[in-house]
């Protein structure tokens, strides 16, 4: 039985993507006094979708532990929060200055819709271009959902658009950036909670975060021999701009209540998760695996 306690101020976007400053409260990207140990240091890292929520974590807790941030946003809807977020990446390699462990390359913010092959290779030459030809981390997080009640309602258009950004992009960015990444590399899908317990109104996404899973587990078995691990993260309920803009204000309201843990969970509570999977020395012997950052859910593998 979920809490009947209220989570969030009742409020609702309306349209994707969604804009991080327009949330109350705002999602916390970083853990207070984050602690980092340079594991990351002098890395190349590319996330998708970085501009706001779980990537704008990530990019940042990437930053801190020293590797150079290139991401993506969707150009017109999703400019405040690139701002913010690119400002963010710069303010911290400002800081990192000062201890001599600065980021050698300046942080970048890519406009792109990742759901056509020409923008996926675009975006990684633009990338690998910029930062001597190599990309040593990828993170592929873009994703939009929408609340459909029953499949009846959902078009083939519909489909189309969401299996382009949610898992096109990932097969797509991932063809381009192999060019640029050698042994030691790193793959890291973001998934969901909903491709293992499933969600009866969000089942053209929830079909996408499956798609990610089956992608992930493939991916690293083809790369094991080039030395690049494969892994993936499945959040669950998380304070994201995709909630107030994929939900009413009934259900944001209560968002998050129905895990173990009776609340949702921050894009800061995440990010960790991807540092683990990205760092060599924390993660050598782990590919084809996924972490469950979701609140107390028990899921099957």
């Amino acid at each position: 039985m979920a809490s009947s306690q209220q989570q969030f101020p009742p409020q609702q976007q309306g349209s994707q993507p969604g804009q991080e400053h327009a949330m109350d409260p705002r999602p916390e990207a970083l853990i207070k006094n984050y602690k980092s140990a340079n594991k990351l240091q002098g890395k190349i890292a590319l996330v998708t979708g970085g501009d706001s929520g779980i990537g704008r974590a990530v990019c940042l807790c990437f930053a801190l532990e020293g590797a150079t941030v290139a991401f993506t946003y969707i150009k017109g809807q999703e400019d405040k929060d690139a701002a913010e977020t690119l400002h963010a990446l710069r303010d911290i390699n400002k800081s990192r200055t000062t201890t001599g462990a600065a980021n050698k390359h300046d942080p970048m913010a890519i406009p792109a819709d990742l759901g056509y092959e020409e923008n996926c290779r675009r975006v990684v030459e633009e990338v690998a271009n910029a930062y001597g030809g190599r990309i040593d981390i990828l993170v592929n997080n873009a994703a939009e959902q929408y609340e459909r009640p029953s499949i009846t309602e959902i078009t083939e258009e519909d489909l189309d658009r969401v299996f382009r950004t949610n898992i096109f992009s990932y097969f797509l960015v991932t063809k381009y950036v192999l060019k640029h990444m050698g042994k030691g590399g790193s793959i890291i899908n973001t998934s969901s909670i909903n491709a293992y317990k499933g969600n009866k109104t969000l089942i053209d996404y929830t079909s996408t975060k499956g798609a990610i899973v089956a992608f992930t587990r493939a991916l690293a078995l083809q790369l094991a021999e080039k030395g690049i691990r494969v892994n993936g993260v499945a959040p669950g309920p998380i304070w994201t701009p995709l909630i107030p803009a994929s939900f009413n204000k009934e259900k944001v309201e209560q968002f998050g209540s129905e895990v173990p843990m009776k609340r949702a969970g921050q894009p800061s509570e995440v990010a960790p998760s991807y540092v683990f999977l990205a760092s060599e020395q924390d993660s050598s012997y782990v590919s084809g695996q996924f972490l469950h950052v979701n609140g107390g859910a028990v899921v099957n593998g």
